[in-house]
């Protein structure tokens, strides 16, 4: 099996900055993607942005140039810098990833998410 942790989120006034982290562990063989969705009240969940192990980015429109996702793949593990922060940032925000495991194939798995919260 694997788990991710996710870590790094909390309260910050707009305009400020936040790193969330999410580390993938148990049963690798390979992880192929790993990104950040987030879900507001009321609102569906929706990708902030994801990595290709080793290769592309893709980000939403609301955060290019604000948020940068990178990886490090020794540790087997995703953040998500965000700067300029909004209040419209504030939101639950879970880590995804696609990870191939040793015993089985590609499979997607969840974080259970951390509070962003933009506010004066």
């Amino acid at each position: 099996q694997v788990q991710l942790a996710e870590s790094g989120g909390g309260w910050v006034q707009p305009g400020g900055s936040l790193r969330l982290s999410c580390a993938a562990s148990g049963s690798i063989y390979r992880i192929n993607r790993m990104g950040w969705y987030r879900q507001a009240p009321g609102r569906e969940r929706e990708l902030v942005a994801t990595i290709i192990w080793g290769g592309s980015t893709y980000y939403a429109d609301s955060v290019k140039g604000r948020f940068t996702i990178s990886e490090d793949n020794a540790k087997n593990t995703v953040y998500l810098q965000m700067s300029s922060l909004k209040p419209e940032d504030t939101a639950v925000y879970y880590c995804n990833a696609d990870i191939t495991g040793w015993d089985i194939g590609p499979n997607d798995y969840w974080g259970h998410g951390t509070q962003v919260s933009v506010s004066s």
